[in-house]
């Protein structure tokens, strides 16, 4: 089997283990990275990469299971599920990415470390979290 996806986690990010590998399967649906009918990592694979709790993993993929994202087959492993809504794939976010490197570019010289960056995408997505200019 050949693995399409391998899960990387950031125990700083305050996020739970097991929802950062729900959201990159997510990602990698949307970005194409994975597409209908590929195979997930097993969980023996994921635990022994990422030295983490089976139950942790088995956690991830039994949510994303309940999204209709994955389906497990017996015996087989966990697979993406047809979901019409994640089809994404078939974008080309190419010219996003480019635009994408170049503003990190203008980011990083600008004197922002990867951790301001986050903050400030963060701040962008979620307009509550913007901060006020103190007067």
């Amino acid at each position: 089997m050949e693995v399409v996806i391998e899960f990387h986690l950031d125990p700083a990010s305050g996020v739970p283990a097991y929802l950062q590998i729900v959201q990159q399967v997510r990602q990698a649906i949307s970005l194409g990275v994975l597409r209908e009918g590929d195979q997930l990592p097993t969980i023996k694979e994921v635990v022994a990469s990422l030295a983490i709790n089976p139950n942790t993993v088995m956690k991830a993929y039994r949510e994303l299971d309940l999204a209709g994202v994955v389906e497990g087959r017996r015996g087989q492993g966990t697979f993406v599920a047809p979901v019409a809504e994640l089809a994404t794939a078939e974008r080309d976010y190419r010219p996003l990415q480019t635009e994408l490197i170049a503003w990190l570019a203008s980011a990083r010289a600008a004197g922002l470390d990867d951790e301001a960056i986050q903050a400030l995408v963060a701040s962008t997505i979620r307009p509550q979290l913007r901060l006020r200019a103190v007067a």
